[in-house]
C-alpha cells in the first residue's frame, strides 16, 4: 500500500507520525559532542559518495545545487508499519557562491504495507532551487508535499538523465554498500534547535546559519571545503 492508495485516515496518521519522528530532541550536556560527531560522519559519508562511479549524477547535479543535505545514518524498521528516522545537516550556497553552515535537522517518515525487517541508509538530498533551501529554513517541511522531490538517477552512463530535472529536491541513498534511489516523499525534515545552539554557542535559526551567516564554527570547515570542491565546475 502506498501513500497515494491508502485511505485518507491512514494518510493523516502517516503525516502526523512522520512529523512526530522529526521533532527536535531536547537539549542536553552532550549536544555539542553530538553535533561535532554528526559533522564528521556526514563528511565521511559524502567523501565516500563523491568518489563512487555510480554517483556520477550526484557530482553533476551538485555543481548547480543550492544546498546539500547529508544524513549519514537513517535507521529503518518495519513490520507492516515501517518507520525510519535519523539526523542530518544542511550546507547552503550563498549568493556569491560561497558555502556555509551547517544547520542541523532530523528526518523521519512512516509507511504502511507488506514489509518486514530493518536496515540503515545514508541519504543525500540536493536542494536544486532557492525554494528548496527556503522551505528548510522553517521549523519543519514535508518533502513531496511542501516542496517537490524526486529520486536521483544512479549508475555509470546516466549523467544525461540529470539535464532536465526540474524539482526542488533530488535524493540519493546508499544501503548495505549499494547506491540507489530512495523516495523521500512524505518524509518530514525538522530543525534540531538544540544541536544548532550547541554547535554555534548560542540560540540560532537555520536562517542565521545559512542566509545571514551570523555564526560559524571552525569544526565545520573541512566538511564545507569538501562540498565546495565537489561543487566546482569540472
Amino acid at each position: 500500500m502506498t501513500a497515494m492508495t491508502m485511505p485518507a485516515g491512514w494518510r493523516a496518521v502517516v503525516v502526523l507520525t512522520a512529523a512526530l519522528i522529526a521533532i527536535p530532541m531536547p537539549a542536553g550536556a552532550d549536544d555539542a559532542i553530538d553535533a561535532h560527531q554528526l559533522v564528521e560522519r556526514a563528511r565521511l559519508s559524502f567523501e565516500s559518495a563523491i568518489v563512487t562511479p555510480e554517483m556520477d549524477p550526484l557530482r553533476d547535479l551538485i555543481q548547480r545545487a543550492r544546498g546539500v543535505f547529508i544524513a549519514p545514518q537513517i535507521l529503518r524498521a518495519a513490520f507492516i508499519v515501517g518507520m525510519a528516522g535519523g539526523s542530518g545537516l544542511l550546507v547552503a550556497r550563498g549568493e556569491g557562491g560561497e558555502w556555509g553552515g551547517p544547520a542541523f535537522y532530523t528526518i523521519g517518515e512512516l509507511s504502511v504495507g507488506a514489509q518486514a525487517g530493518g536496515d540503515a541508509s545514508e541519504v543525500f538530498l540536493l536542494a536544486m532551487t532557492e525554494r528548496g533551501v527556503s522551505a528548510m529554513l522553517g521549523t519543519s517541511v514535508r518533502l513531496g508535499g511542501d516542496i517537490s522531490a524526486a529520486v536521483g538517477p544512479v549508475g555509470v552512463g546516466v549523467r544525461m538523465a540529470t539535464a532536465n530535472l526540474s524539482v526542488d529536491i533530488v535524493s540519493f541513498s546508499r544501503a548495505k554498500g549499494l547506491y540507489g534511489g530512495m523516495s523521500v516523499d512524505g518524509s518530514v525534515v525538522a530543525t534540531r534547535g538544540a544541536l544548532n545552539a550547541a554547535h554555534f554557542g548560542q540560540p540560532v535559526t537555520p536562517a542565521d546559519i545559512l542566509i545571514r551567516r551570523t555564526v560559524s564554527n571552525p569544526l565545520s570547515a573541512s566538511l564545507i571545503e569538501l562540498i565546495r570542491k565537489a561543487a566546482e565546475p569540472k
